[in-house]
């Protein structure tokens, strides 16, 4: 048990947490090292389950002041960079990105494709999406810019045999391994080159451009003609670099898309006002973080060892914490003004906005990835029946979710996995039927039994009975599913929902578990069927039998698997939700009206744009289309306004997932 220091002093620094090995497993920052570690010396419970867990392999703590919360920021990035501790959140490339890089510390500086770390006295461009766009910009950039790209073996070979290579020949080199270029021409070049790749362009063209007239102008067609050509390629470069800003400016924007587990985060470079390059990674949220403090972790160890540097502005979408402090020390990294910013309108917004949406994409890729990879699942399913006691991998899992409006329009959804991917064919959505009012149990526990009441019957075991369970409701094919023959009523297909799970996953806590699990005992499937219930808050697992949530590494695969089942089973409940309170709505303002059938009711709602533009429309509106008579839109303006009079309050109640 850790025990609390004695004397803690009262100034900025830099705590660490070791264990009984003397490994760093946790560090932080504080202004006042007392005030903040103080916060972890209190009542377990209180705490937030991952500190906890933290607590608990904790064996020492140990803490270095320093002079400055400036110096407390810098000293907590070095120390995470060294340990790597595990309680720390991980930034987490998710692929390994080119960046276009100049050797300036070389003699005769070239141009290379680099990736992995940052290398000294090397300028890095970019990072770029794919290798193969770095490598057209830069064969079209060396055109107007033939500095060498061959390796420094290469040139000295070359230096020997005193003939230079191909791409001297082809006029996408200056020859230095031969003494074609003095020294001062070639830096001219570098720098040029360097200075377009920063998004400075006008200069380079405007000199490309004098040279071509000065050369026609001097009969000298052909090397004009190569100017020519020259100018064209620095054009298409042009091109491929988007101007996002009404000037030219140097700045980041830094976004962020996250769930419970990971957030991804995306980088867009602009420099000269035009995005040069775009940086993404993924990190897994190991420790509990607010959003502004979340964004404070990524600022400090993006920028802390980024290729690129620090710009002049980052634009963010919220303030992190501490937010001047990081100012001052980015400040010192750039050795100039820095601004983070949180635009709320006009071009910088909008490029906020989209690397927001790169980010969402690259979550989505980043879950996709996990679910698809073979080794990924088998390593999940694994996990699953070691962490949850089950006798076998859980090959099928069900996960139910119920949906309502403060009790009204209650519908449940059940989803299932097979080999640890969707298989929507056999996905089910119940209208709830037995339940009145806001009763999340009530409701689970009807959805269950009509579910596992087929299980029951196919093993010849009748507890619970068709007609007296509270399942009279239709169970409705999920996405994907064929029709079914009616004949009377919807016939149920046995052979394929009569197959059983082993595992079914209740979104919710303890409660959910306990009706699972009262449900499987009336139906006589107790031993048959494993339970286990996840709850949304704090993505804990409980099983039956045990008070405390099962612990699960929070980077695992097996927890990844069951937040995406629940995931999928709360879409596709709140979807099934939506559509049934679409309809409801729509049939209780416009339905019954003489005159307003189906045919104008359609055309009504579509010209206006929505049932509740039809709510809002004056009467001169309704009256001015053409299609409707007057007598109809007459009606219809009472009925509506009628109706509208007798409701409590414009303001409707929250839609809500139990």
């Amino acid at each position: 048990m850790l025990e609390r220091p004695k004397a803690i002093p009262d100034a900025p620094g830099s705590y660490q947490f070791k264990d009984s090995d003397g490994r760093v497993i946790y560090v932080g920052k504080a202004r006042s090292l007392r005030s903040r570690l103080s916060n972890y010396f209190q009542d377990p419970r209180s705490l937030n389950p991952r500190t906890a867990q933290m607590l608990e392999r904790a064996a020492s703590v140990e803490w270095i002041v320093v002079s400055s919360d400036v110096e407390a920021i810098m000293l907590e990035y070095n120390l995470i960079k060294t340990h790597r501790p595990r309680f720390n959140i991980r930034l987490v490339d998710d692929k390994s990105y080119p960046y276009l890089a100049v050797t300036v510390g070389d003699d005769w500086p070239r141009a290379t494709v680099m990736r992995g770390a940052r290398r000294k006295d090397t300028r890095y461009f970019g990072p770029y999406a794919h290798a193969y766009a770095i490598r057209e910009t830069l064969d079209l950039l060396l055109r107007s810019f033939p500095i060498r790209t061959c390796s420094d073996a290469k040139m000295h070979r070359h230096e020997l045999l005193g003939r230079p290579c191909l791409l001297y020949h082809i006029e996408r080199c200056s020859g230095p391994c031969v003494g074609n270029v003095t020294h001062e021409d070639y830096d001219r070049l570098v720098d040029e080159l360097m200075s377009f790749l920063d998004g400075d362009t006008k200069p380079v063209v405007k000199r490309l451009e004098d040279e071509m007239r000065a050369a026609a102008a001097g009969l000298e067609f052909e090397r004009a003609a190569r100017l020519r050509d020259r100018l064209h390629s620095v054009g298409l470069a042009v091109e491929r670099q988007q101007m996002v800003t009404d000037a030219p400016e140097d700045l980041d924007a830094l976004a962020i898309s996250d769930d419970d587990l990971v957030a991804a985060v995306q980088v867009l470079h602009v420099r000269k006002g035009r995005v040069v390059g775009r940086h993404g990674f993924v990190i897994e949220k190991v420790e509990p973080l607010t959003t502004p403090q979340l964004i404070a972790r990524v600022v400090e160890q993006h920028y802390g060892d980024s290729p690129l540097g620090v710009p002049r502005e980052i634009l963010l979408p919220e303030m992190p914490e501490d937010a001047a402090d990081y100012e001052e020390w980015l400040e010192t990294l750039r050795q100039g003004r820095v601004h983070l910013r949180v635009p709320q309108r006009g071009r910088k917004r909008e490029l906020l906005e989209t690397a927001r949406q790169n980010a969402a994409e690259q979550l989505n890729r980043h879950r996709l990835k996990r679910s698809s990879d073979l080794t990924s699942r088998a390593v999940a399913l694994e996990e699953l029946q070691q962490v949850l006691g089950l006798a076998e991998a859980p090959l099928r899992i069900e996960c139910y979710d119920m949906s309502h409006l403060q009790g009204t329009d209650y519908v449940g959804s059940m989803v299932v996995f097979e080999d640890g991917l969707p298989k929507r064919g056999d996905y089910r959505r119940f209208k709830v039927s037995a339940v009145q009012g806001n009763d999340d149990y009530g409701a689970m526990h009807e959805v269950l039994t009509r579910r596992l009441r087929h299980i029951a019957e196919r093993d010849g075991e009748r507890a619970g009975g068709g007609g007296d369970l509270p399942g009279g409701g239709r169970d409705l094919p999920g996405e994907g599913e064929p029709p079914v023959e009616e004949i009377g009523r919807r016939k149920r297909r046995p052979s394929r929902f009569a197959y059983p799970p082993q595992l079914l996953l209740l979104d919710g806590g303890k409660g959910q578990l306990s009706v699972g699990v009262r449900v499987v005992e009336e139906l006589g499937l107790s031993g048959k069927i494993a339970v286990a219930a996840l709850a949304k808050q704090l993505e804990e697992v409980f099983v039956p039998g045990s008070p405390d949530p099962v612990v699960i590494p929070r980077d695992s695969e097996a927890i990844y698997l069951l937040q995406q089942a629940r995931d999928e089973a709360h879409r596709f409940a709140i979807t099934f939700h939506r559509q049934l309170r679409g309809r409801r709505m729509t049939r209780s303002v416009l339905d019954g009206i003489p005159g307003l059938g189906p045919t104008r009711r359609k055309r009504l709602v579509d010209e206006l744009g929505g049932v509740r533009a039809v709510q809002a429309a004056s009467l001169g509106t309704l009256r001015s289309l053409s299609w409707l008579p007057d007598q109809v839109a007459d009606t219809l303006y009472e009925h509506v306004h009628g109706s509208r009079r007798g409701r409590a309050g414009p303001a409707g109640p929250v839609e809500r997932t139990g």
